[in-house]
This record gives structure tokens, sequence and C-alpha cells, in this order.
């Protein structure tokens, strides 16, 4: 392609076309990005590139603007080095190429007029479903309407004593992903308990194909959420409970008797009134 740019290494191949930064994972790499296999990065996603460089040659390194992508939403930069899809490794034959790369993709955004402001919707799509996890402790299944948490032989007694539970996207108002546990936070599960206890969260190994399915879970289900920039609906505060007009204004009259006979001194009675209209 006329114009198209692109910096092919051991670890991977990224290229640009001047729109859309393409990026290829090597075959050695962390099976979070082979999972995730070749991805499409629109310009209007990207926040910056630059390469750093080091005494082996250096990391191309591409930061997606926030909120434009489900996947850095969910895992919330705690992904380990090795399985974060906008790293590559350089070698020193390439640095020159890279840092290059680099700066063409930020002459083209600057160019383009992309936005530094936060994406207000997801720019880059969510895995696939359906997806499916298994932990230290359970498995978790997503089918793009649902998250089912199944216990295992390592569960806690609270958790096999509860059995199975089913979650609808309805029912979910966001998620806590690292490498060691994967919550789903409902509206009413402030303050969560232990990850043990938690009949809402899977404890995870931490080994490398457990945090790359359990990031796919997550990216998949945060992906069909309410994006993070439209607001969240305040809970319905019931009305304090309280006294009917009729039944205030047949008390005041009471007082007001009371208060005649000099049963209520004047302080009393306008105690005892103010009293009475709060309650309204």
């Amino acid at each position: 392609m006329l114009g198209m740019t692109e910096v092919i290494t051991r670890d991977g191949a990224w290229v640009f076309d001047f729109e859309t930064v393409r990026i290829t994972p090597g075959s050695g790499a962390h099976p979070l990005r082979q999972a995730l296999g070749d991805l499409a990065v629109p310009l209007a996603a990207i926040e910056t590139v630059v390469f750093e460089s080091d005494r082996k040659g250096g990391t191309l390194r591409l930061r997606p603007r926030r909120g434009a992508d489900p996947l850095v939403q969910a895992t919330g930069g705690a992904l380990p080095t090795a399985a974060d899809p906008y790293r590559l490794a350089v070698d020193a034959g390439a640095v020159a190429t890279a840092t290059s790369f680099a700066a063409g993709v930020r002459d083209a955004r600057m160019v383009a007029g992309v936005p530094v402001e936060p994406a207000a919707e997801y720019l880059m799509p969510g895995p696939d479903v359906p997806l499916s996890t298994t932990g230290e402790d359970g498995t978790v299944t997503f089918d793009g309407e649902r998250v089912r948490l199944e216990w295992g032989w390592a569960a806690s007694t609270v958790k096999k004593s509860a059995g199975p539970r089913e979650l609808l996207l309805s029912d979910l108002v966001g998620l806590e992903w690292t490498t060691t546990q994967l919550r789903f936070r409902t509206a009413d599960s402030t303050p969560a308990p232990a990850a043990a206890e938690d009949l809402h969260c899977l404890r995870l190994w931490g080994f490398k194909k457990d945090i790359a399915h359990s990031a796919l879970v997550a990216a998949a289900v945060l992906a069909r959420l309410p994006h993070p920039s439209v607001p969240r609906p305040e809970p319905e505060t019931p009305p304090a409970p309280g006294e009917s007009p009729d039944t205030v204004l047949r008390r005041l009259r009471e007082l007001g008797d009371l208060h005649r006979d000099g049963v209520l001194t004047d302080e009393e009675f306008a105690t005892a009134k103010q009293a009475l209209l709060r309650r309204l």
C-alpha cells in the first residue's frame, strides 16, 4: 500500500496506513496476545505511540485513548508487560524504523485532529462470545447476556453451599480484574466480602493462560455494559416518612387550644408547632 509504514520483529508486526495501526503478535507472544489475534486500532482510538530505547533495542508502545478499548478499561493497567498487546519488542536493527513509525503516527493524529480527551464510546470491539475462564475456585462463563459462576473443589464452604450463581448484564454495574481475581460488581455489592467468600468473585491462579482467558471475559463483559462516560442513574431515594397534611392541621389546632388555655407557654407552643410542620 502506498505510504504504508511497518515495523517487523520477532515479537510481531505493526503496520500503519495513516488511518489504522494493525498489530499482529509474534508466534511466541503471550497467550493473551495470541488470543486477541490481529488488532486494527483506528487513529481516533490512539492517544500516542512512542519508542523507548534500551541497550538491546527498545520497545514500541501504543497508548489507547482512555475509554477507547474495553480490554484496557477492564484490566486497568494491571496486565503483565508480556501480555500487553500494545507493546512491541524491537531489535537493535529496527530502532530507526520504530522511531520513525512512532513519529509518523503522532503526526497523523495531529493532522487528523484526534482529541486528547477520553473517548465517549468504545472505539475498539470487545472480544467475541461465548467465553469462559477457569480459576482457582471455579469457572466463569459469559454468553453475551449473562455471567455464570460455578464453583470447583477448591471453593470455600460459603461458595459451595450457595451453589452456582448467574448474573444478567442488567444486574452489573462494573467489574474488577487483577491477575489474582475477577470480581463482578452489582448495585448492592459494596462493600464486597473477601474474594474467597464473594459469590460474584472468581479467584485466579495467575498463570499465563489464566490471565489471558480471564482478561478476555472481563473485556467482553465491560464492552457490553454502558460506557464509563455514560452517567450512572442515581438510585431513587424513597420519600421520608411523614404525616398527612390533614393530620398535621388537626394537631396544630389541638396545640392552639392548649396554648390558648395556658397549658403551653409561648416558647413551648412555637417549638411544638415547628416540629409538626417539619413532618409534612
